[in-house]
């Protein structure tokens, strides 16, 4: 049987469909008409594959408890080296219902209430999050725009965090949310080196690692044996396949040590099996899923290129970070000269658009606006002519 969804110029109606998307905007505090591009999901069906898998697996009509073994392992390894060059052991592998639950278990498992946790700002805002609400301390290296439209690790002000806050555990995120930096294997050995040198744990976020458009993924675990001995990489195919409401990930930890302090945590709390549909989605996905992924790819890619010409040509004042991964572009809108609030009114109230504004990134991200273009074209140049129209009332 092919492959059936591959048609993704097709606008699906996602509304009353439970969907946090499309549904939500008034209980957020938006209007009910807003158009959303915000929350990282995508308004493409997922493979039929997956699809069929789930389908397939409804009918079996029982639910219990259920668990995989070595074969799914085998099924997300594959992958992982297929795309990633890079080959995880079985023993390494932990699954978690999400990748932001896997970092607040870490931050409970390798740091004590009132530790130091080191970001660099602007980031997913769910890293601040996890570690304030689990009583310890955001500590920011921030990322610094360079001449070249990219955005750059000052990695002696790294350094110097780390040893003035005593720092134990570090969130990277590779490739970055929101920026679309792809770290290059020469960055992640200086910033490894770094945290090696300080005894700093690594957790690496790489749930947007099949998103690169520039460069190449680099798995931080694979870049050096050391890295391997100090690192928790986080996966999942959630973002790859729009599976997020599937709520699992793949999370894999090398030093027994550190696995057992994170296994420990998720015991704690509660968490044993997770939901057989995520787990025959993964299935299905990783091993059939290849001919959609590759397909989307470049559908994605061509939104990017799309977005950046239409940035250049129509939008006076507001420039586009150069992206290299994740399908979230980063608008920069401080030299139309709006504060903070006024660009907030402008893209909710007069361009009637939903989108992340840079600012929940914290203070490095004010001014900007992340933008999802994991749509359909012509939801992506409403949005886009929506932007034009509301800057153009400002003149």
């Amino acid at each position: 049987m092919a492959e059936r969804n591959l048609d993704f110029d097709r606008i699906i109606n996602r509304k009353n469909t439970r969907c946090l998307k499309y549904d939500f905007a008034v209980k957020r505090g938006k209007p009910a008409d807003v158009l959303p591009l915000w929350v990282a999901d995508m308004d493409f069906e997922t493979s039929s594959y997956v699809e069929d898998a789930l389908v397939e697996r409804a009918k079996e009509g029982i639910f219990g408890y259920s668990e995989v073994q070595t074969p799914y392992f085998e099924i997300v390894a594959n992958w992982m080296k297929t795309y990633h060059n890079w080959e995880p052991e079985e023993e390494w592998l932990i699954k978690t219902p999400g990748v932001v639950f896997a970092l607040a278990m870490a931050v409970k498992a390798y740091t004590q209430p009132g530790d130091s946790v080191l970001i660099q700002l602007p980031v997913y805002y769910p890293f601040s999050e996890v570690i304030t609400d689990n009583g310890r301390k955001v500590v920011s290296s921030n990322l610094y725009q360079g001449e070249d439209n990219r955005y750059h690790i000052d990695f002696a002000d790294l350094e110097k965090k780390i040893t003035e806050e005593h720092v134990k555990l570090f969130f990277l995120c590779n490739p970055h949310n929101p920026v679309g930096r792809v770290w290059t294997r020469e960055e992640l050995e200086k910033l490894g080196d770094i945290c090696v040198k300080h005894g700093v744990i690594v957790v690496s976020d790489e749930i947007h690692q099949d998103f690169v458009f520039k460069g190449k993924h680099q798995v931080f675990a694979g870049v050096k044996k050391e890295f391997q001995d100090i690192s928790i990489t986080c996966t999942s195919p959630s973002k790859t396949f729009n599976l997020a409401s599937m709520m699992i990930s793949n999370i894999f930890i090398p030093n027994p040590e550190l696995r057992r302090k994170f296994q420990k945590q998720l015991d704690a709390a509660g968490i044993s099996q997770l939901g057989v549909l995520g787990l025959v989605a993964v299935e299905a996905a990783y091993s059939k899923g290849e001919e959609w992924y590759e397909a989307m790819h470049a559908y994605v890619e061509s939104n990017i290129v799309y977005t950046k010409d239409y940035v250049e040509k129509n939008l006076p004042g507001v420039k586009m970070t150069d992206l290299e991964g994740t399908y979230l572009v980063w608008l920069d809108f401080r030299e139309t000269g709006l504060s903070v609030d006024a660009l907030e009114d402008l893209i909710i109230y007069k361009a009637g658009l939903w989108l992340d504004s840079g600012k929940i990134f914290g203070k490095a991200g004010e001014g900007f606006q992340r933008i999802n273009v994991a749509c359909p074209r012509a939801t992506l140049t409403e949005a886009l002519e929506r932007i034009k129209k509301a800057l153009e009332t400002t003149k």
